[in-house]
């Protein structure tokens, strides 16, 4: 071996011991962690925020304590309340008068004293009724006052009341027993003894005001997967009005196509062989039409969002606060997520914007799935918010909070990690350009916004509710459908009313309305209503008079009263409308903001119904009224059990008056028609089910305001636009170059439940 040879080999060797020692001392070391930068802090006083505060477990205990000591008459838990009984329904903050919120926030008044509202069914009164008691001060009540009368115009009769926890169960029990009545039948239909089959109500519960007959769908229950896509085709109509529940009858029963008076009936005719007799074998939870369960094993992880550098928005109380934005956020037991005082930049731009509304309406060739009406606000659309699943529901490293209600108990109960706040990166550009002409460079901003989602599951049904907040100023409102299609038994002419998606199995067709409030306040509480939109005008050619030419022009107007500015559903509209400031712009324009709606509603039931009333508000796109202390909400929970005697009837908030210079409120409808396909199994996605509106500044502003957002982009030929000073996306790499701090996966949204039945079935 030469020598040359031998150094070659050396210098191999001592590279090869000096590899070996990097990788011992690095065995075995955690990777970098994330250095946390703390967001900027906002100027507002973080305690305000609490004048809109949803109730403490801590207060709620306390307004149970009071009632139960000081209203006189004997109060039983309504988880075991009879319909003879009183009982606590349920327990939710009193938001006090806008006039006393605005004296406190921004005229240095005083603290508005805090209140809750307590809901009870009088049951055990010569006149049973539900009553609404406002109850305070708070954190230790001293006073109640009555305010059914001032809200409603007089008492809420007791059959308008939602149906209970409890007496869902008793109807359970009645339907059992019935179903006992016909065990040969249930044999060879279904292969079932009737104790393996589910439930699932419909409403309104009858035809005319003081019913209380709903129709029960009737399923093969299957542990581990949705039971709405195994319909038996039997349908039972329970009577349930009579406080006495062994007074409860089963009035009709139903099966594919065919009425009976009774199951001892059906059992008769099937044993006489009267009937056509449809054989369902039971399904087995391995190949059950719908099941969630996964077909293949867990594949390599999907992309990841994370913040390098921790949240750059700050959550203290019930505010958020986000480059420029501040937001108080709740939750409404009845009707779901709630916001606040909501600024940019200091300004307040909406006082509220809450859900205030879920409608869906079905049809079909079965008389539970043709009478169904939900009104989901009666089944309580922010009690059945539960638990978001890190990573799925929202990006795991968002921030998770509780949410905590009293309903139909007098324990309060909550819902962990039920709404969820996350910062979110569209991958799209907010705005950009690149310039290939006289000067040459490179301008952008990556959109990006702040979201606040909560996702209720009401019965069926999963809808995801979010609030995004966007460096523009603008405000965008949607929600997503998805969850498990209903179904109807398929007979006869049943794809007249949706089409077949198993074997015995109608995928229903149904609409989707959701309704909202949103009570603008632009530059002030007194704004006017401006629309604007285009037209074509024909003029001759200044330069060429021998020839015309069709010129657009902007068409503007100023809308003078309500009714000017209700806007039918599914009716053209103007393409701008705006709530306008008495002040102007830099250029001379009224601030604004403009209300821009995405909906592809269906059809408004027509208002010859006897029960249109109840849902109203579903007869506008838009209806902007003055904002009124007695017109708080479009609807209530007690239109559902009545609707042909509803208890709010949104129509009557339009009644013509003056909306220029006012205190407005804008009062919107989005939604989509759904007719169930094949896709819809196993269930729906939210792909293409998605509604929803913006609120955009228009000339609110003398500029775009992201201008100041410090993720702009620009970087010139002069520049080396892969230098970190020049370009901050170059100093990603380096950044980002840590691991994720990941919280560990848990989930508990299973411990506060009970197998008692719910809304959604027995």
């Amino acid at each position: 071996m030469n020598v040359k040879t031998a150094l070659v080999l050396l210098v191999l060797a001592l590279a090869t011991i000096f590899a070996l020692v990097c990788v011992l001392l690095t065995r075995g070391r955690a990777p970098s962690t994330c250095q946390h930068q703390p967001p900027e802090q906002e100027g507002t006083d973080d305690a305000q925020s609490l004048v809109f505060a949803d109730l403490t477990p801590e207060e709620m205990v306390q307004v149970v304590r009071y009632l139960q000591g000081n209203l006189g008459v004997q109060l039983v838990d309504a988880r075991r309340a009879k319909p003879s009984d009183n009982c606590i329904a349920s327990v939710d903050v009193q938001v006090p008068a806008k006039a006393e919120v605005l004296q406190f926030l921004d005229g240095g008044g005083a603290r508005p004293r805090r209140e809750a509202l307590a809901v009870l069914y009088f049951g055990d009164q010569p006149e049973p009724n539900v009553t609404e008691y406002v109850v305070g001060p708070l954190p230790a009540p001293g006073y109640h006052r009555d305010v059914t009368v001032q809200k409603y115009g007089g008492k809420v009769p007791y059959h308008r009341r939602p149906v209970t926890g409890k007496e869902y169960v008793d109807i359970n029990a009645l339907i059992q027993r019935e179903l006992g009545k016909a065990p040969h039948f249930l044999a060879a239909c279904c292969e079932s003894d009737g104790t393996d089959l589910a439930a699932l109500t419909t409403a309104p519960r009858g035809f005319k005001s003081g019913d209380r007959m709903t129709w029960f769908v009737l399923f093969h229950d299957v542990a581990g997967t949705g039971y709405y896509l195994s319909p038996v085709g039997l349908e039972v109509l329970v009577e349930h009005r009579d406080l006495r529940v062994s007074r409860w009858r089963l009035r009709q029963v139903f099966y594919n196509g065919r009425y009976y008076p009774s199951m001892a009936d059906l059992e008769d005719a099937f044993l006489a062989n009267f009937m056509e007799v449809v054989r369902i074998e039971k399904p087995q939870a391995g190949t059950v039409l719908g099941s969630m369960r996964p077909r293949r094993p867990p594949g390599s992880p999907g992309p990841l969002q994370y913040e390098p550098q921790g949240p750059r928005y700050s959550i203290r109380n019930n505010r958020v606060t986000f480059q420029g934005w501040s937001i108080a956020f709740g939750m409404n037991p009845n009707s779901g997520p709630r916001l606040f005082d909501i600024r940019y930049r200091g300004e307040r731009i909406v006082y509220e914007l809450s859900l205030q509304e879920a409608l869906a309406l079905y049809g079909s060739n079965c008389p539970g799935g043709m009478s169904t009406r939900y009104l989901d606000g009666s089944f309580g659309i922010g009690r059945f918010a539960y638990e978001l699943v890190r990573g799925l529901d929202c990006p795991y490293t968002a921030t998770y909070v509780d949410r905590h209600y009293l309903a139909e108990s007098e324990t309060p109960k909550t819902n962990q990690n039920s709404l969820c706040i996350f910062e979110h990166d569209a991958a799209l550009p907010l705005r950009r350009h690149f310039s290939d002409l006289q000067s040459l460079y490179y301008g952008g901003l990556r959109k990006t916004a702040l979201v606040i989602r909560a996702i209720s599951t009401l019965i069926n049904y999963d809808y995801v509710w979010d609030f995004m907040f966007h460096s523009s100023g603008a405000v965008e409102v949607r929600v997503h459908a998805t969850g498990y299609i209903s179904s109807s038994f398929l007979h006869g002419r049943g794809t007249d009313y949706g089409n077949r998606v198993g074997p015995h199995t109608l995928g229903t067709m149904h609409l989707h309305h959701i309704h909202y409030k949103v009570d603008l306040d632009v530059g002030g509480q007194l704004n006017s209503l401006d629309t604007q939109d285009m037209g074509y005008e024909v003029v001759k050619d200044p330069w060429s008079a021998q020839n015309t030419i069709e010129r657009p022009y902007l068409r503007r107007e100023r809308l003078a009263r309500e009714e000017e500015a209700a806007f039918p559903l599914n009716a053209p509209m103007p393409r701008y409308v705006s709530f306008a400031s008495p002040e102007p712009n830099k250029w001379g324009h009224p601030r604004s903001y403009r209300i821009q709606i995405a909906s592809s509603a269906g059809e408004h039931l027509p208002v010859s119904s006897a029960m249109e009333r109840a849902i109203s508000w579903g007869r506008y796109q838009l209806a902007v009224t003055r904002r009124k202390e007695e017109e708080p909400t479009s609807t209530s929970i007690y239109n559902q059990n009545d609707p042909w005697t509803p208890t709010v009837t949104f129509a009557d908030f339009i009644d013509n008056e003056t909306i220029t210079n006012q205190d407005l409120v804008a009062w919107i409808s989005v939604g989509f028609l759904h007719v169930p396909h094949a896709e819809d199994i196993p269930n729906t996605v939210t792909v293409g089910n998605g509604v929803g509106f913006f609120l955009r500044p228009y000339n609110y502003f003398d500029e775009d305001p992201s201008v100041e957002s410090p993720d702009s982009v620009y970087f010139s030929p002069e520049q080396d636009a892969g230098a970190c000073g020049a370009n901050p996306l170059a100093c990603l790499p380096s950044v980002a170059a840590c691991a994720p701090h990941l919280p560990p996966f848990r989930y508990g949204g299973f411990l506060n439940l009970s197998l008692a039945p719910l809304p959604g079935g027995l």
